[in-house]
């Protein structure tokens, strides 16, 4: 009985803090997109805690190969204090590859601009999202000329997590040109092509090397290493094992949690 009324307890403080979170949904980041397309999909969902003041800003990217996939406020996210910004973006092979990161980039723009507005703080910005979500959080991270149009140097991130991001360039691109899924391209949709030193942390996490899609795992392992060896002072590679591709971003988010929490509370 004791156990009961502790659980429920438990359960009555988490409703409690997701409640805390204000959540507006479908608001337009690219309100002069040239096409019906386009508008229905530059949307983002944002949840942010009540009466906040220099959060941390979480932009999360949805997955689905680039080709499927919708904006969603995971729960792992809500009632940290965080303002969370969840971002549609358009998909392949509506659109090339290029329009799926120009989208990405905007909606970190976004971000950035109604940082202050929505409670938090432009200049503690995290990139994550999982495994497409996780690719395009790494290519607007190490590939400046994405976000370069919007002003914005990655430099200044707080920090990006990608969950089984993709490090080689991604396969529905690759899918879209007749290379298959074992047939490896290193070229500038790539982020291991643009591997560079950078003074934001990467945390890289995959799940277990044997379960994980393809060789999910040996990417991220080889961006690691380079990035290592191109001087990045804060770079850390998590393999979660025996977690798939899938299962494996539940752990991945206290992975998350923590790395934000010990960044903005040293």
């Amino acid at each position: 009985m004791q156990r009961l009324f502790f659980l429920l307890l438990a359960v009555l403080a988490a409703i409690s803090a997701s409640a805390a979170d204000i959540v507006e949904k479908d608001i337009q980041y690219r309100p002069g997109a040239a096409d019906a397309y386009a508008a229905s999909r530059c949307r983002v969902d944002v949840a942010r805690p009540d009466s906040a003041s220099g959060a941390p800003v979480v932009v999360w990217f949805h997955g689905g190969g680039l080709t499927s996939g919708s904006k969603t406020l995971p729960a792992e996210l809500l009632g940290k204090g965080y303002v969370v910004v969840s971002a549609n973006y358009r998909l392949m092979p509506a659109v090339p590859i290029d329009s799926c990161i120009a989208d990405a980039a905007a909606a970190v723009a976004w971000a950035r601009d109604n940082a202050a507005r929505l409670g938090g703080d432009p200049a503690k910005i995290v990139l994550s999202g999982h495994s497409a979500g996780g690719y395009l959080s790494m290519m607007l991270a190490l590939d400046k000329s994405w976000l370069a149009p919007h002003g914005i140097d990655p430099d200044s991130l707080l920090a990006v997590i990608p969950f089984s991001g993709q490090a080689i360039t991604h396969f529905a691109h690759r899918d879209m040109h007749g290379i298959g899924n074992l047939q490896p391209t290193i070229d500038r949709y790539a982020p291991l092509y643009h591997a560079r030193r950078s003074p934001v942390p990467m945390i890289l996490i995959t799940g277990g090397r044997d379960i994980e899609l393809f060789g999910r795992y040996e990417e991220n392992a080889y961006l690691w290493r380079m990035l290592r060896l191109c001087g990045h002072p804060a770079v850390e590679l998590y393999e979660i094992d025996g977690f798939d591709h899938g299962a494996m971003a539940t752990p991945a988010f206290h992975i998350l949690n923590n790395k934000i929490k010990a960044l903005t509370h040293p």
